[in-house]
C-alpha cells in the first residue's frame, strides 16, 4: 500500500491565543505546511506570527495576489519570512479574479499569465541577487523596477525560495510545468477535471521548458466537510461554493463541468447583492461535485482518490458562510482524520 501524500493545513488570520496552539498542535501532528490564503490583507503577517512559534513546519502564501504589490515588494516580504521561519517559506502566486484586482485593489490585471510570468521572473531576480548591486533595471510590460540604488541589507536565507503558482484552467497548470517549484491545485476542481484535464496540460509545460514531472510538486487544495449528516455538510459548504462561482471568469470552468446554467444564475444574482438567491441557485449537485463532504470514512476515500494525482493535499475548510464555531469544528474534524 502506498503512503499517504503529506499533508499541509490552511492557517487563518486567528487571535495570537488561537492561533499559537493551533499552528504547534499541527506540527506536533506531523503536518507538512501551512498555507495562509490572501482574502483581503496580505498573508506575510500571519505566516511570520507562525513561524515564530515553530521551527519545522513549512509556511505557504497560499496564495498571495501577485499582481495587487511591486514584485519587489513581494520579493522582501518573501525574504523576510525565509529569515524569520530559518528557511521554511513558500511563495504562493494568484492571480484572482479582474474584479476584484482591479475593482476593489484598484491595480491593473492584464493579461494574467503573462503578467505572472514577469512578476515570477523579477521575484526570483531580486531573491537571488536583490544584495548584489547587479541587478540595475528589471524592465517588463507590466512592471519596471530601477534598481540601481537598491541593495538588501544580506542576502536572502536562501538563493531560491520555492514558488508556487494556483491553476483553474489548463493555460495555467501548463505555465506552473514551464516556471514554477509547485502546482497549487484549486479547490473548485472536481475530481474529473483533475483526472482528465490537469496532469496532460501541466505535462505540457513541463515539456516545453524540458522539465521533469519531479520539478514539480503538486498540491491539491480540497473543499473538505466531515459530517454524517450529508444535507448538513452541502449545507455549510453551500455558500461557500456561491461565493467562488460568482466570479464572470470562471464561467467557462462551470459550463465544462457541467454547471453553466446554475454559474450564469449565481453571477446574475451577485450583481444585483443578492446573497440569498446566489445560494438558491447553487444545487446540492454542484456543492457535492466540487466539496469533498459527508462521513469521515466516505471523504477518506474521496480524497484518495483525488490524492493519485497529487504530491500532496490541503483538506480546507469552506471558509464563506459559516459561523466560525463550526468551521473551528470542521477544522478538528480534518485534523482528526487526516494529521499524523
Amino acid at each position: 500500500m502506498a503512503a499517504p501524500p503529506p499533508v499541509w493545513a490552511e492557517l487563518p488570520v486567528l487571535p495570537a491565543s488561537e492561533l499559537v496552539p493551533l499552528v504547534q498542535g499541527w506540527e506536533a501532528a506531523g503536518v507538512e505546511g501551512v498555507w495562509a490564503p490572501q482574502i483581503f490583507g496580505a498573508p506575510f503577517t500571519t505566516l511570520a506570527a507562525a513561524a515564530a512559534v515553530t521551527k519545522r513546519i513549512r509556511l505557504g502564501t497560499g496564495i498571495a495576489l501577485a499582481f495587487t504589490r511591486s514584485p519587489l515588494e513581494t520579493a522582501c516580504s518573501a525574504i523576510d519570512l525565509d529569515h524569520i521561519s530559518d528557511g521554511r517559506a513558500v511563495l504562493g502566486l494568484g492571480s484572482s479574479a479582474e474584479s476584484q484586482i482591479e475593482g476593489s485593489f484598484g491595480m491593473s490585471y492584464g493579461k494574467p499569465l503573462k503578467h505572472m510570468r514577469e512578476i515570477v521572473a523579477q521575484v526570483r531576480a531580486v531573491v537571488a541577487k536583490g544584495h548584489s548591486g547587479e541587478l540595475q533595471r528589471l524592465e517588463g510590460e507590466y512592471h519596471t523596477l530601477d534598481l540601481s540604488h537598491f541593495r538588501l541589507v544580506r542576502p536572502a536565507r536562501r538563493p531560491a525560495i520555492p514558488i508556487y503558482l494556483p491553476a483553474v484552467f489548463e493555460k495555467a497548470c501548463e505555465q506552473a510545468g514551464a516556471i514554477a517549484d509547485g502546482l497549487l491545485g484549486h479547490p473548485l476542481w472536481t475530481t474529473a477535471w483533475l483526472r482528465d484535464r490537469v496532469g496532460a496540460h501541466l505535462k505540457v509545460g513541463l515539456d516545453k521548458a524540458r522539465r521533469d514531472r519531479s520539478a514539480v510538486d503538486v498540491n491539491l487544495m480540497i473543499f473538505t466537510v466531515i459530517n454524517d449528516n450529508r444535507a448538513e455538510a452541502i449545507a455549510d459548504a453551500r455558500a461557500n461554493i456561491a461565493f467562488y462561482t460568482q466570479s464572470p471568469q470562471y464561467l467557462r470552468y462551470f459550463e465544462a463541468i457541467g454547471f453553466g446554467t446554475e454559474a450564469r444564475a449565481i453571477q446574475g444574482a451577485f450583481a444585483v447583492q443578492d446573497y440569498e438567491a446566489m445560494a438558491k441557485s447553487c444545487p446540492d449537485e454542484m456543492v457535492s461535485a466540487i466539496t469533498i463532504l459527508g462521513s469521515a470514512d466516505a471523504v477518506r476515500a474521496q480524497v484518495a482518490e483525488r490524492a493519485i494525482h497529487a504530491n500532496s493535499i490541503t483538506p480546507v475548510v469552506p471558509q464563506f458562510g459559516i459561523a466560525p464555531e463550526k468551521a473551528a469544528l470542521y477544522r478538528q474534524r480534518i485534523a482528526d482524520l487526516f494529521y499524523g
